[in-house]
């Protein structure tokens, strides 16, 4: 008896139980009278075949009908009601947290996922230690969640122009098939973005992972400048797909609501006040600032709504210095790295498949 005891012991020293290694995924999500998708948006996640799961819904205080959902939800899905509407960012950050996971998928509720999703981020985000951050191929849906009979890509990661303008690889392309290698991009969009912990804890600035400040829009792109000035990289993966309703496009900007038009032009400088540094603004200054013209300009003539976005950056303006200072006085890149990633075209790295070993630990999840 001793001695099968002892060749069991061998026998799982050489072959661990795959199961018992598996990283546990916290989905947060933020909800914002958000009726017409959240309940085939959850029921996407708890259909996930990665089994080691826990989601985590804030509710900003919605009016739509939204909470009666989330009621129906609660025995599967820990979910907190906000009094007022914090924002996005805010929100988001309070949902990690309460979240317990080594790994925090951050998730519009207007993404529809694909039973492996979770699996296959997890999997590539096994590749090296200082990937922080994973993101899939989201391919483009309409309101009513309906797959399309063509895919056209919604995004395949985030990229910079030399304008500062973050864009989305890909976007509004027919998926024919050039995004179907592993690459390291920019960075993720929050709507679906893989985040680990270890990097969610490493580049949080004033105890925030996504700055309240930017309320919000382009505070995904902030975390993406962010984590590559302090090291940690972003990898894309052409196996995890899902579907998103995306109502914000550089094209249909005046059908948007005066108060997102507000957030972006406030965000776009409290970004660059953040995380630029005087190298790159020197290498593209003519750039930056006829986009600053087209900017300015449009805020005077057309969207003298978007005014008060120039006030809150002024008020608020010793606060994000004093971010910026701790942001630079850890970076860890060189000007040269940085400015690489900053080109009229997206830019992408060639990047490893996951290893089989890594594979057969998180495909172990299937239900």
């Amino acid at each position: 008896m001793a001695h099968l005891l002892v060749r069991a012991v061998a026998v799982a020293e050489l072959f661990p139980d795959p199961m018992a290694q598996l990283e546990l995924v916290s989905v947060t999500l933020v909800t914002y009278n958000s009726g017409r998708f959240i309940k085939k948006c959850l029921e996407s996640v708890l259909a996930q075949k990665y089994s080691s799961l826990e989601v985590v819904v804030i509710d900003n205080a919605s009016t739509d009908g939204t909470v009666d959902i989330l009621e129906q939800l609660e025995d599967r899905c820990r979910i907190t009601y906000n009094d007022c509407n914090v924002g996005f960012a805010a929100a988001q950050n309070q949902a990690i947290a309460k979240s317990r996971g080594e790994w925090v998928l951050t998730l519009n509720p207007d993404v529809l996922l694909m039973p492996g999703f979770i699996q296959q981020l997890v999997e590539a985000g096994q590749i090296h230690p200082k990937i922080g951050a994973v993101c899939g191929k989201l391919l483009a849906i309409k309101s009513t969640f309906e797959l399309p009979d063509k895919p056209v890509i919604d995004s395949t990661g985030m990229f910079f122009t030399p304008m500062l303008r973050h864009l989305d690889r890909g976007s509004q392309m027919p998926d024919n098939g050039e995004y179907s290698n592993f690459e390291y991009v920019f960075g993720a969009t929050a709507a679906a973005a893989l985040y680990r912990r270890e990097m969610i804890d490493d580049i949080a600035i004033q105890g925030e992972f996504f700055d309240s400040d930017f309320f919000v829009y382009r505070e995904d792109a902030d975390v993406a400048w962010r984590h590559q000035l302090l090291g940690w990289r972003c990898l894309y993966t052409p196996y995890a797909r899902g579907y998103h309703v995306r109502n914000v496009l550089p094209g249909n900007r005046r059908a948007l609501p005066a108060e997102i038009n507000m957030h972006s032009v406030k965000n776009r400088f409290l970004m660059r006040l953040k995380n630029m540094t005087w190298d790159l603004y020197l290498r593209n200054w003519v750039s930056i600032t006829l986009r600053d013209v087209v900017v300015v300009g449009g805020c005077l003539l057309r969207e003298q709504t978007s005014l008060k976005a120039f006030w809150f950056v002024v008020q608020n303006w010793r606060r994000n210095l004093e971010k910026r200072a701790e942001i630079m006085r850890r970076r860890k890149v060189s000007e040269e790295y940085m400015a690489s990633w900053f080109r009229p075209q997206p830019v992408s790295r060639p990047a490893p498949k996951p290893n089989a070993r890594v594979a057969a630990k998180v495909r172990a999840a299937r239900g």
